[in-house]
């Protein structure tokens, strides 16, 4: 049985998780919000390789294009980012500051499974969703 605000949920969460992870690569691509420590990350670094990666990533779910590929990078990302940064702090996402990492990854697996949803920008220009 389907909820009735089911579609307006999984909009909302789309374009919320997106907007979030797009905001990680601004930050690192162009110094949004103090950058890191006050400047962008070197566009040839991995910094720099996943400003790109969290800014398009995050700007193609927002718009629901190519949902399921940004997803999938996305969520590998996420899971290289913790074992390699948050990981060797400790075992306890809590404590090794990695849970963000972890939520980012468990949201994309969801985005990964269920595609853009109803509304997308993929449905408008393909007329079904891409990839």
């Amino acid at each position: 049985m389907q909820n009735k605000f089911q579609d307006y949920l999984y909009f909302v969460f789309r374009v919320v998780v997106g907007l979030l992870f797009l905001q990680h690569g601004g930050q690192k691509l162009f110094g949004w919000f103090g950058g890191l420590g006050g400047n962008p990350a070197e566009l040839v670094s991995l910094m720099g390789l996943a400003g790109i990666i969290e800014f398009f990533g995050g700007l193609a779910i927002v718009l629901g294009l190519f949902t399921r590929l940004a997803a999938g990078v996305t969520a590998i990302e996420m899971i290289i980012a913790y074992f390699m940064a948050h990981a060797p702090r400790g075992a306890i996402p809590l404590l090794n500051q990695g849970e963000p990492a972890l939520l980012f990854f468990a949201s994309f697996l969801v985005l990964l499974a269920y595609g853009a949803g109803k509304w997308s920008l993929g449905k408008v220009l393909f007329k079904k969703e891409v990839l």
